[in-house]
């Protein structure tokens, strides 16, 4: 998870810099890439991905992160609330993780062994989450802003190293995401 890095000024973050943990579940997430990436053997090919957070429609739906808490309540109640706004939440749709699980499985080991790997798509903030999520759902969404919460966290994940070592990136967006959390509603789901 790429919240293991905690809060960041640098406009990319990147593998390389330190992990300041805020949280028990980016704590658990630190601790367990130095457990793992010690096992390292002929037989074992550990890999960490420091995932943005996940966004998009699948059947064990997570409605307690950003851009599915936005969309949802833009389609049900055709409002958004964002609390600050100017913090910035990396995310990824949900195909694009699972691709990258799966194209893993196939990857040479010598490349990717005992490697770190971010992987997110586009950084925005929540205000531009918001803006996007109104778009895709309609100009009826009214979005109310709000004063920070303690939830201070904000940062900008680099993909850089993934693209450039396994030629791997995001295809889809954030207006994706929505969409398919839409339809999803839509069709009762």
């Amino acid at each position: 998870s790429s919240s293991v890095y905690g809060i960041k000024k640098e406009s990319n973050v990147t593998e390389d810099l330190l992990l300041e943990p805020l949280t028990i579940y980016s704590k658990t997430k630190a601790e367990a890439e130095k457990v793992i990436l010690e096992q390292i053997s002929d037989d074992f090919c550990p890999v960490c991905i420091r995932s943005a957070t996940v966004c998009g429609y699948s059947p064990r739906l997570r409605l307690d992160v950003i851009v599915n808490i936005l969309a949802s309540r833009a389609i049900t109640k055709g409002e958004i609330i964002v609390n600050g706004g100017q913090q910035k939440r990396p995310n990824i749709h949900i195909d694009d993780i699972t691709d990258l699980y799966s194209d893993l499985l196939v990857v040479s080991k010598e490349k990717i062994a005992g490697e770190i790997f971010n992987y997110g798509g586009k950084n925005h903030t929540a205000d531009e989450l918001a803006e996007i999520v109104k778009k895709v759902v309609g100009e009826h969404v009214k979005i109310e802003k709000r004063p920070p919460t303690e939830d201070s966290r904000s940062y900008s994940i680099s993909s850089e190293k993934i693209k450039r070592n396994l030629g791997f990136y995001p295809k889809k967006t954030i207006e994706d995401a929505v969409l398919d959390l839409k339809r999803a509603f839509d069709n009762g789901l």
